[in-house]
């Protein structure tokens, strides 16, 4: 594919439409607003001067009921991948939760959880934005991002010149689940002192399909945020963040599948409980010419797990696991003159997990034997790096580097007879760089190039796991992997001006040395399941097209504020190690959306989602368990009124969302499914949304 050829046509027949279309508009000042991300440059920097495709997505778009995943569906170069109700991560350019770094306020996510989502663990009511950086990310993040980083962020305690308070709250209620779910965020701040307190709630049942109601598909959810910031003196303060978050009665529907024994009828994972809790301690200040950073952290994410057996009805499986990370992060910007930034960091951390399992063996005893797919699991990583910024006139240049030393080791390996202490231990020595260049010829004309390689350590689970997981087949670690590297290129455009915003970006990706887990075709001698062994593959490639645009009507309809919105994902991967499709990629598809938006009083959104069919399925790779899934399109309505100042609130707003408006009946291709089953998504539904500001 040759991403220029494809870019260049699309990308100034956006422009062009944008520029004849505003001559007639009245302008839109909300366009013309800089856009800052941190996630992108690690400091507050406008996207247009980013050489690299960013996202900005706002959670008070969706329903404080909803998961964070949800919001990436239809934005460009994204997906889900889904597990449940509960369990949605984004996928970025076609990579999952183990290929991109999960961020919440700049702390990583990612660890190696034995079910679930990683995303699903923050509250959609306790952010105030969630900021996308696509492509090659380990100058900045370190392990992992190799399709990008997602940062979750929640509202910062900042101080303010006289005392003040104010907040906000959503509630949100839906029929297609009968979920409830609320939430309120509150801030007061002095010269000194800056203060938020958050909360949420929600209880979500289960959902139904125009096939009738999935089963355990529902749970309930608690969150905590207080965040705090003291001003030591001027341009120095400390700051403080604690979170928490409980779930219960999380059931993964998808993976259901039939127990190795007749009279255990079907296993299906769930959590009956699970937790994350964050503290993080941090300092920011000027020191000498520059700006120091300095962030340490623990956090815990806890899990419960279970395989519920239908036939005996009872637990067959119980493992009970917390993946502790401790963490620092060090970095100093450095301004060298007026037109050159220079960052440089280190960046440490280390996580530990002991999953403690049981299970009953032989399957219809009544003894329940110590099966724990690894013990004492560790992995250290240590990294160094520089980023390098230059501003021209019109020219934006960014070069960085990074090095990184991880570690891994566990105390045993597998259990029972096979179990190993020998050989465990590895480290990989890894470099990243990245370089890139965006031109201003205008707000509305901002072409880039960005070239760059990522890297990814294999995680706990594929070291040192043997286990059975919830696909149906018995895995095998392999300790002495190698680390996924990958190398991108990027092409891209974009602009924003009181006339609208577009975004187009073509890529192409090498990912060597691929961790995944292969079919052997072997049957485990104890239990029968087939079995996955973790390898590395040779080389796997993922090229694409993405593109993105808002273009404001005002003027040419009757009433003004009209607004036109679509997006475009095109995705293909290859396992070039078994010459077919790579394992598990995102359909292509298009959303085309229309409304009105005023600040005040009625406004209303239609959304057209269309998805194509999935037919490249990967056979060799996954013994043909892929399978393919027909297109479909859903239709989405959101309609409301904003009442503006009321009843001492600055801002009041009640909502409704129509869903699937004509119930389609249809199965995401990133969906788990139950053997001999499939898990279709939720069918038409009405959600009574009610926020406010004050």
């Amino acid at each position: 594919m040759r991403p220029s050829t494809t870019l260049t046509p699309l990308a100034l027949a956006i422009a062009g439409t944008l520029s004849l279309t505003a001559t007639a508009a009245e302008p839109t000042p909300d366009y013309a607003l800089p856009s800052l991300t941190v996630t992108a440059k690690g400091y507050a920097a406008d996207e247009l001067d980013t050489p690299k495709a960013t996202l900005r997505l706002d959670p008070a778009s969706a329903a404080v009921t909803e998961s964070v995943g949800s919001l990436f569906r239809g934005q460009p170069g994204t997906a889900v991948h889904s597990d449940g109700a509960w369990g949605q991560n984004p996928v970025l350019r076609g990579l999952k939760k183990e290929s991109i770094v999960l961020q919440v306020d700049g702390v990583r996510v990612n660890s190696a959880q034995p079910a679930g989502a990683l995303a699903s663990f923050a509250s959609l009511g306790l952010l105030d934005s969630i900021e996308v950086v696509k492509g090659p990310g380990s100058v900045l993040h370190g392990s992992g991002a190799l399709g990008g980083a997602v940062n979750l962020r929640t509202p910062e305690a900042e101080f303010t010149a006289a005392p003040s308070v104010h907040g906000r709250f959503a509630a949100g209620a839906g029929s297609v689940d009968d979920s409830l779910g609320g939430g309120a965020v509150v801030q007061l701040a002095n010269r000194d002192h800056a203060l938020v307190l958050g909360g949420t709630a929600r209880d979500v049942g289960d959902y139904d399909t125009p096939e009738g109601r999935v089963e355990n598909s529902g749970f309930e959810s608690g969150a905590f945020l207080l965040k705090y910031a003291f001003r030591l003196a001027d341009d120095h303060r400390l700051t403080l963040n604690v979170q928490a978050q409980e779930d219960r009665d999380v059931w993964y529907p998808g993976s259901a599948k039939p127990g190795p024994h007749p009279a255990l009828g079907t296993l299906t994972i769930h959590s009956p409980r699970q937790q994350r809790e964050l503290f993080d301690l941090g300092y920011e200040g000027q020191v000498g010419p520059g700006t120091l950073e300095a962030s340490l952290y623990r956090q815990e994410v806890f899990r419960q797990i279970r395989a519920w057996s239908s036939g005996l009805e009872r637990n067959q499986v119980r493992n009970d696991v917390t993946f502790t990370t401790d963490g620092g992060r060090l970095q100093y910007r450095l301004p060298l003159g007026e037109r050159h930034l220079l960052t440089t960091g280190v960046e440490a951390w280390e996580m530990t997990g002991d999953p403690q399992r049981f299970q009953f063996n032989p399957p219809l005893s009544n003894n329940a034997a110590p099966t724990s797919p690894f013990r004492d699991g560790v992995i250290e990583s240590r990294g160094l790096f520089v980023q390098d910024e230059i501003l021209f006139d019109d020219w934006t240049l960014m070069a960085g580097a990074r090095y990184d030393s991880v570690t891994g080791d566990a105390d045993v390996k597998g259990s029972g007879p096979s179990a190993t202490r020998e050989g465990l231990k590895s480290t990989s020595d890894t470099l990243s760089w990245s370089l890139g260049a965006i031109y201003n010829v205008s707000p509305l004309l901002n072409p880039y190039v960005s070239l760059g390689s990522a890297y990814r350590a294999p995680d706990m689970r594929e070291r040192f796991e043997d286990a059975a997981r919830g696909d149906g087949y018995f895995h095998i670690g392999n300790p002495q992997l190698d680390p996924e590297r990958s190398t991108s290129l990027e092409i891209g455009l974009k602009g924003r001006s009181e006339r609208g915003e577009y975004r187009l970006a073509a890529f192409h990706t090498r990912i060597d040395d691929y961790i995944a887990g292969r079919v052997t075709g072997q049957a485990h001698p104890r239990n029968g399941l087939p079995i996955k062994r973790t390898e590395n593959l040779d080389q796997v490639e993922i090229q694409g097209v993405e593109a993105g645009f808002t273009l404001p009507l005002a003027g040419q309809l009757a009433g003004g504020h009209w607004q036109l919105d679509g997006s475009l994902t095109w995705l293909r991967g290859t396992n070039e190690q078994d010459d077919e499709p790579l394992h598990e990629m995102p359909a292509p598809e298009a959303t085309l959306g229309i409304g009105q938006q005023p600040p005040t009083g009625f406004h209303w959104h239609a959304q057209v989602r269309g998805v194509a069919r999935q037919d490249r399925t990967a056979d060799t790779f996954s013994g043909g368990t892929e399978r393919a899934t027909p297109g479909y399109a859903t239709v989405d309505l959101g309609l409301g009124w904003r009442f503006g100042k009321r009843a001492g609130l600055s801002s009041l707003e009640v909502g409704l969302d129509v869903n699937n408006l004509f119930d389609r009946g249809y199965r995401e291709h990133l969906t788990d499914q139950p053997v001999g089953g499939e898990l279709l998504a939720p069918g038409f539904g009405v959600v009574a949304t009610l926020r406010g500001r004050f």
